[in-house]
Parts: structure tokens; C-alpha cells; sequence
């Protein structure tokens, strides 16, 4: 009955020989006889093609799996026999050369349970030193292999907690330099908004700066000033312009001395010939100077 649950999940394939009746027949007389092992009937349900041709090859799958399980136990059965006999004869034996277990001291029947036992856990047939000696370095390999699996787990959760440990480190100092940011945020919004203050006052004075640049580009264009007048040079001219004053004063002293001339036509308006003779004379002498500064100034 067991093999009727563990129904093969494999894609079923339709059985080429026999017809439909003989797999019905042959159907039929499983199921009767693995219901009748479990001791209940064999349930009423239609007998289609799919489900007779999913039973028949479930049915051929079980007789396969008993017959070899049959043939299993028939062979461990003959084993068994084979054992008793031979641990009769080794009893005989022992009982005919006085050492049956019934004879033998307590000690030495616990000393051969134990040695019966770790022959079992060290799954060898005998007792014999050197199939115990084989088992032992076997189980001593299997050791060294543990231990060295061990060491490198060890090795490896070592490496990993030493990560672990930089990772914890790193993760609260993230945590620390997060928190400094955080308190941080309110003081340089504070400064971001007097620097924003600041800039839009910048912007607006530098606006009104390039107007103020633009109007006394203008002026200085319309006065002809040029880039190649130096500083030194306004002061050299700055210099002849007080020279010329000084000439011209005493041109100037006495027109102002003409005021007080009796109204004399003729002879006023020879003086002021005379005076416009040097005056004429000071304004040339003037240019030239300037026209002198200036050619140096180009130079």
C-alpha cells in the first residue's frame, strides 16, 4: 500500500503492449491486492483511459520496486542465516576451549562489549590491530581535516569580525560627523541668508558701479582724455599751466592798470593792441608747450 503514495511525479508514458482490458484486469488485481495488505476496499471510481493508463504504470512501478525489495530481503535474510550459523560455530568453539561467555570473568566480557562497539562505530568487520589501526588513521585524516576547516572558519570569522569592528567604527563616526551636520544646518542657513542679503546688495552695488563706470567713461571720452596720459605727465603739464600764469600776470596786472587811463581813444586803443600783441604771444607760447607735453606723451 505504501507504494500507491509514493506516486512517481516523472511524466507518464502509455504502455505500448496489451490491450485496454488486460490493463484494467491487471489494474484491478493491484489495487485488490495492496487494499486487501492495508485491509480496506478498494474504492468506486470511473475507469478512464487516463486514469487506467496512470495506474498501470504506477502499478508496474510498484511490482519493479517490491520485486527488488524482495529480492533485498531475501538476501539479508540468507545473511543473517549465514551469521547465526557462523556464531554458532564460533560459540562451539569457544565453549569447546573454555572461554564461552558464560565462563569468562565480568571484565573481560565488558572489555570485548567495548571492543565490539568501537569496532561498530569505526565500522570495520574484525577486530584485528590493524583494521583498528587503518580505522584510527582514517578517523585521524578526518580530524586533521576538521581542525584545518575549523582554523580556517576561525581564520575567516576573524577577518570578518575584524571588518565587522571597522565597519561598526566607521558607521558611528558616520553617525557623529551626521549629527554635527545636522546642528550645523540651522547656524548656516542663518549665514546663507545674510551672504544671500549680502550678495543682492553686491549685485545692486555693482550695477550702480558700472552706470557710474559708463557715465565717466563718457565724460572722460567727451574731454578727450587718453590711456597714454600718465599721472606724471598731468603733473608736468600742471606745472607749465602755473609757468603761463605767472607770465601772463603781469599781461594781466596791467590791463587791469588800463581801467584807470583817461578816456583817450587813440591812445587806448593803441595799449590795447599792445596787449593783445602779448597776449597773443603767451596763448602761442602756451600751445607749444602743450603740444610739446604732448608729443612726449605719445613717445
Amino acid at each position: 500500500m505504501s507504494d500507491i503514495t509514493g506516486i512517481d511525479t516523472a511524466p507518464l508514458s502509455e504502455p505500448k503492449g496489451g490491450s485496454d482490458a488486460a490493463r484494467i484486469s491487471e489494474v484491478k488485481s493491484w489495487l485488490a491486492s495492496q487494499f486487501e495488505s492495508a485491509g480496506k476496499q478498494v474504492p468506486n471510481f470511473d475507469y478512464t483511459h487516463r486514469s487506467i493508463t496512470h495506474l498501470y504504470n504506477l502499478a508496474t512501478a510498484s511490482q519493479a520496486k517490491s520485486q527488488a525489495a524482495t529480492i533485498v530481503a531475501n538476501d539479508f535474510r540468507q545473511k543473517a542465516s549465514e551469521y547465526r550459523a557462523q556464531a554458532a560455530r564460533v560459540r562451539e568453539i569457544l565453549e569447546s576451549a573454555g572461554m564461552a561467555q558464560e565462563s569468562l570473568p565480568s571484565n573481560v566480557v565488558s572489555s570485548a562489549q567495548v571492543l565490539a562497539n568501537v569496532a561498530n562505530l569505526l565500522n570495520i568487520r574484525d577486530t584485528e590491530l590493524s583494521s583498528f589501526l587503518v580505522a584510527m588513521g582514517d578517523i585521524s585524516l578526518r580530524k586533521t581535516g576538521v581542525e584545518e576547516k575549523r582554523a580556517k572558519a576561525q581564520k575567516d570569522s576573524n577577518v570578518l569580525l575584524d571588518y565587522t569592528r571597522k565597519a561598526i567604527q566607521r558607521l558611528t563616526y558616520l553617525k557623529k560627523i551626521l549629527a554635527q551636520l545636522e546642528d550645523d544646518v540651522v547656524p548656516c542657513e542663518s549665514q546663507m541668508e545674510n551672504w544671500k542679503t549680502n550678495l543682492e546688495v553686491m549685485a545692486a552695488k555693482e550695477e550702480q558701479y558700472i552706470q557710474q563706470y559708463k557715465k565717466y567713461e563718457m565724460l572722460v571720452n567727451r574731454v578727450g582724455y587718453s590711456p597714454k596720459i600718465s599721472h606724471r605727465e598731468l603733473v608736468e603739464m600742471a606745472e607749465h599751466r602755473k609757468e603761463l600764469e605767472k607770465m601772463t600776470k603781469p599781461v594781466v596786472d596791467t590791463l587791469r592798470s588800463y581801467q584807470d587811463l583817461p578816456p583817450d581813444k587813440a591812445l587806448a586803443a593803441l595799449a590795447i593792441e599792445d596787449k593783445k600783441r602779448q597776449f597773443a604771444a603767451a596763448e602761442k607760447y602756451l600751445e607749444e608747450v602743450l603740444q610739446s607735453a604732448l608729443e612726449t606723451s605719445d613717445e
